[in-house]
């Protein structure tokens, strides 16, 4: 994995070069790998086929992209969510992924995942988006319907279809108490585990309009302390340790 993506990173520097030499020129890569005698070269290259167009989405500049972006740009104007945000959830959640081993292809899922968790919220009340205060429980009922929304969406559409689980769960909980199904521990998806302990990580880290933002390290605290109740205990193991042995805070 670590050579394939020497390669493609090589390959992007070039295709960069040749953008800036003869125009534009767009370049989407995937790649998969054969490390079992029993599946098939046909089944390897589909493989590869599907992380390519995967990588479609996730670039700006491709065909597929227009979708994210029309989303994102949605969103973007109509909440306190922001560019900035998505990024570091980008970041942060590919780091987490290559730490726990996941593969290429469910990196690609993971990164699509961070960009669009939240595209229910176009579907929830502008006054309630942008509140400056705390919500009332009516409105905090209102505000949770953004997973299931999300689901709908991403289930509208091919590119999206297979992160729709992950969107509706995105919310759940270790011990149960999440919504919109209260799932626990292992029947909540991979995915929405690992997302979730970067974005509470990186709410907490944020300014919002009716709270100043908490100091890294308190929030890693408040991840720790956490684990085992809203956050797979071994996943926030991971994440801690990553934030700290690099540095992050």
């Amino acid at each position: 994995e670590a050579f394939i993506q020497d390669v493609i990173d090589a390959c992007n520097c070039h295709n960069q070069l040749a953008r800036n030499e003869m125009g534009c020129i767009n370049l989407s890569l995937g790649h998969a790998t054969k490390d079992m005698y029993d599946i098939s070269i046909d089944s390897v290259i589909q493989l590869a086929e599907e992380n390519m167009y995967k990588r479609k989405l996730l670039d700006r500049k491709s065909m597929h992209s227009s979708l994210l972006s029309s989303i994102q740009s949605t969103l973007l104007a109509r909440s306190q969510e922001t560019e900035e945000h998505a990024e570091r959830l980008i970041k942060l959640t590919r780091i987490l992924g290559m730490k726990l081993n996941l593969a290429q292809i469910d990196l690609n899922e993971l990164e699509l995942l961070a960009a669009l968790h939240d595209i229910g919220k176009v579907g929830i009340n502008d006054r309630i988006l942008n509140k400056p205060d705390r919500l009332t429980d009516d409105e905090w009922i209102e505000m949770k319907k953004h997973s299931e929304i999300g689901y709908r969406i991403a289930m509208s559409s091919p590119e999206l279809m297979p992160i729709a689980d992950y969107i509706l769960a995105h919310h759940e909980r270790w011990d149960g108490t999440g919504y919109p199904n209260a799932l626990t521990g292992e029947k909540i998806p991979f995915m929405s585990r690992v997302l979730s302990v970067v974005d509470a990580y990186d709410a907490m880290t944020q300014d919002r309009t009716y709270r100043k933002a908490m100091p890294k390290e308190y929030a890693l605290l408040e991840i720790m302390n956490n684990s085992g109740k809203q956050f797979d205990p071994a996943i926030s193991e991971a994440f801690l340790d990553f934030m700290r042995s690099e540095d992050c805070i």
